[in-house]
C-alpha cells in the first residue's frame, strides 16, 4: 500500500533565537519533506517568517510539524486571509509599520493606506497592531 502524501501551506514564525538555525534544512534531511518558500522574511535579532508549501509522506509531515514545534516554531496554516474592513479604516498608517511584506502601503498623496492582498502572508501583525480593529482574519 503506498504511503499517503500530505501538502500544505503554512507560514513559519521563527523567534530571534531561531533565525539563524538550519531548521527547513532539517526538515528535508530528518523528515524526507520537501517544500517550496513562497514568501520570507528574515532578519537578524527579530521573528522570521515564511511561508511554505510543505509536502511528504503523512508520518513523517507529522514529526516534521512536532520538531518545528518543539523547537519553539509556531506554525500557522495558510487556511485563512487577512482582510481589510474598509469602513473601519482610518487610514492611521499604525498596520504599515509592522508589515514584513509590503502588503500595506501609505501614499504619500493622499495619505490612504493600500492593501495589498496579493503580498499578504496572512502573519496576523497588523491585525494586533491596528487600533480600530479594521484588519481582520477571515477563515
Amino acid at each position: 500500500m503506498a504511503e499517503k502524501t500530505v501538502s500544505k501551506r503554512v507560514v513559519l514564525h521563527f523567534p530571534h533565537r531561531l533565525v539563524d538555525v538550519p531548521i527547513v534544512c532539517r526538515l528535508v534531511k530528518d523528515y524526507d519533506l520537501d517544500f517550496n518558500i513562497l514568501k520570507a522574511y528574515v532578519t537578524p535579532r527579530e521573528e522570521g517568517l515564511v511561508v511554505l508549501e510543505l509536502s511528504g509522506g503523512k508520518p513523517n509531515f507529522k514529526k516534521g510539524l512536532e520538531y518545528l514545534k518543539k523547537v519553539g516554531v509556531r506554525v500557522q496554516p495558510l487556511s485563512q486571509d487577512v482582510v481589510r474592513n474598509d469602513t473601519r479604516c482610518t487610514h492611521c498608517g499604525a498596520c504599515v509599520t509592522v508589515c514584513p511584506v509590503g502588503a500595506l502601503v501609505l501614499e504619500p498623496l493622499t495619505r490612504k493606506i493600500h492593501f495589498y492582498e496579493n503580498k499578504c502572508i496572512a502573519c496576523e501583525l497588523c491585525v494586533k497592531a491596528c487600533p480600530t480593529r479594521a484588519m481582520e482574519i477571515r477563515f
